[in-house]
């Protein structure tokens, strides 16, 4: 791609050039949003190539919003599974209780899409492949910024000046270690580990279009079906030493964390694949600043809500759209345009942070008493008070 093919016809100068760290839907979005703005983007990925598959998330607010204002939104909707029940289950998979699609709906609310993570990556790719230049099996080694701009040191010992470096590298970021410090500075770990990773097939006797779920105290399995060939298998449970949880790799993790688990349990971990697996700590990233001169950190990176209080994917898209407002608004002075940007924000993260942190119950119960408290409202879901109790106070969206 040619310098011309990425110039911006802004007040008779070339577009203004931004790096952005992480190709998941964060560094995408940004990478898009910026584009849209009038930015040359540059992506680098520590991966060899796009990953794909991932969890299952509810897609919505300001995702969604921020989806349609970049053009990507029917092209996530395409991808929609539409309605699905969910169905808890017995350790031997037999079935335990249902909450049917048409209350899931409700649940949700309208524009809520269910999706995998990959599904959202793949739509925010197609979108911006021919717009940026992305090169994978790229590491970032240094940065050091002054007033009018930020120079990238990568692993390869080339280097990149840019006017705005974007860190989008998730929980574990290497730019937010080189511009604000180690990441034990900033992590608040919850005390849970999660293994993620898709699946050739449903297991057998799985109903279609289900979230299907068995919980034990301090654990929780669940297989989500988002249609042909969307499969994905999902574990969380709770630990006092996560790190030494991650220590043992996730197929010997999970077969200690996982005894007496029946149905298709004791397959899945047989055949496991660890390369394919995401297998980390619950864990939220807590910063008083975002940004830092001309370097900015955006999604898992910046805030990190964790899979307890949901609307992660929904969050990062929302702020990368947010972040090309503001640097529409102050095209020259990007500092104050990031300042600005995360005021915008700020009170949100704060917000979904703490429901994160109070839904640890909900997601893997840590008594028998949690496990009945949450089981009893799904229960009554059908009855439209209940819906409405549920649906302002349990986390259903990017989960």
């Amino acid at each position: 791609m040619t310098k011309e093919e990425f110039a911006g016809a802004r007040g008779g100068r070339t577009a203004r050039r931004v790096i952005v760290v992480g190709a998941g839907i964060a560094g995408l979005a940004a990478a898009l949003r910026l584009r849209q703005a009038g930015w040359r983007p540059l992506v680098v990925e520590r991966a060899p190539a796009r990953r794909k598959g991932g969890y299952a998330v509810v897609f919505s607010g300001v995702g969604a919003a921020a989806a349609g204002r970049m053009g990507v939104l029917p092209a996530l909707q395409a991808r929609h599974v539409g309605g699905f029940d969910l169905a808890y289950l017995r350790a031997d998979g037999r079935p335990r209780f249902t909450v049917p699609r048409p209350t899931v709906g409700r649940l949700l609310g309208d524009g809520g899409l269910a999706l995998l993570r990959g599904d959202i990556e793949a739509v925010l790719y197609e979108a911006v492949r021919d717009q940026a230049e992305i090169r994978f099996g790229a590491t970032v080694t240094g940065v050091r910024q002054d007033a009018g701009g930020v120079d990238v040191t990568f692993g390869d010992g080339s280097s990149e000046r840019a006017d705005l470096l974007v860190g989008a590298d998730g929980l574990h970021s290497s730019v937010r270690d080189l511009v604000f410090g180690p990441e034990e500075h900033f992590r608040r770990d919850l005390n849970h580990v999660v293994a993620a990773f898709t699946l050739d097939r449903l297991p057998d006797g799985m109903p279609e279009r289900a979230f299907s779920t068995i919980t034990a105290v301090g654990r929780t399995f669940t297989v989500a079906d988002l249609g042909p060939g969307r499969h994905a298998a999902f574990f969380t449970y709770g630990t006092a030493d996560p790190g030494a949880e991650l220590a043992k790799g996730p197929r010997r993790a999970l077969r200690q964390a996982y005894p007496g688990f029946g149905w298709t349990v004791p397959d899945l971990l047989a055949d496991l694949r660890e390369e394919d697996v995401y297998f980390d700590s619950v864990s939220q990233i807590v910063m008083d600043r975002w940004s830092r001169g001309r370097v900015v950190l955006l999604g898992d990176a910046a805030w990190c809500l964790s899979l307890f209080a949901g609307y992660g994917s929904s969050l990062a898209v929302g702020g990368a759209d947010l972040l090309g407002a503001e640097l529409e608004r102050r095209p020259d002075d990007v500092p104050a345009a990031l300042r600005a940007w995360q005021t915008g924000l700020r009170q949100e993260v704060t917000e979904r942070q703490r429901k994160g942190r109070a839904n640890t119950g909900v997601h893997a119960p840590r008594n028998r008493l949690e496990l009945l408290l949450r089981d009893l409202p799904l229960r009554l879901a059908t009855f439209p008070p209940v819906t409405g109790l549920l649906s302002r106070h349990l986390s259903f969206h990017d989960t």
